[in-house]
């Protein structure tokens, strides 16, 4: 199987490729380009490959552009940090659509369904258990020679300081992570948490109460025995949304 990939991010390219490499060997990356642009070029210039791996968000505008100005026969298999593509993802055919990070188990139900020829659009409740499925029920972090296993229900919140991103857990336990908080969000239950701010993530889990301060920011306190690793601030431009999300 011939594979083209579509990512504008250097690290994510060759994450993939590594991926596709160890999981299925068969499989032969024979390009990968990370705009609109090169893509089209790309696609113009050569043969159709057997699955097409497309990020959103390019380097000079959205893969959905690539789509007006070249026929794309190949099966898409979309890949993004974001699930607001996802419905306009699939108007275009796509397969299917993995939020990053990818995980092993989905990219294997994505392959299946080009081996096994299916390229009909999903239904709607398709694409909405699609989404569920790329939630993250557990993150794995690697220190040194141990691996610490932290389901969802267990995490506080996260946090960015200093260019790196942490995981806090209820019982007080702090990690550093290699995925950015963008990276993080878009692999959360939205139910379950919230980005209060640029720099924090938390879980509805530590709120104790909230407090307005002037500015039209609030301040968010936490239960009892939670670690305050950083600030609680509900940035004013999230203030509305956020309120609505502690209501449901």
């Amino acid at each position: 199987m011939k594979a083209f990939i579509i990512e504008d991010e250097p690290l994510a390219r060759g994450h993939m490729i590594k991926l596709l490499t160890d999981q299925f060997p068969e499989t032969e990356v024979v390009g990968a380009v990370g705009s609109v642009t090169s893509a089209v070029q790309w696609l113009k210039a050569n043969p159709a490959p057997d699955v097409i791996f497309m990020d959103v968000e390019l380097s000079d505008g959205i893969s959905f552009d690539i789509f007006s100005q070249v026929d794309v026969p190949s099966p898409v298999i979309m890949t993004t940090a974001y699930d607001q593509y996802a419905v306009q993802a699939f108007e275009v055919h796509a397969i299917d659509y993995l939020l990053k990070p990818i995980e092993v188990a989905a990219l294997r139900r994505a392959m299946s369904r080009v081996a096994s020829g299916e390229t009909s659009k999903p239904s709607s409740e398709t694409i909405r258990s699609l989404l569920k499925d790329s939630r993250k029920e557990k993150f794995i972090i690697r220190l040194n020679d141990r691996i610490v296993p932290i389901r969802t229900s267990e995490v506080a919140y996260f946090y960015s300081e200093d260019k790196n991103s942490y995981i806090v857990t209820l019982n007080g336990s702090s990690y550093i992570m290699d995925d950015s908080l963008d990276t993080i969000a878009a692999g959360l239950n939205p139910s379950m948490f919230f980005r209060i701010s640029r720099s924090c993530i938390i879980s509805d889990q530590i709120i104790d109460s909230v407090s307005r301060l002037m500015g039209g920011r609030l301040r968010i306190s936490l239960r009892p025995g939670i670690l305050a690793a950083t600030d609680f601030t509900v940035s004013r431009a999230r203030v509305e949304d956020f309120l609505s999300w502690l209501e449901k």
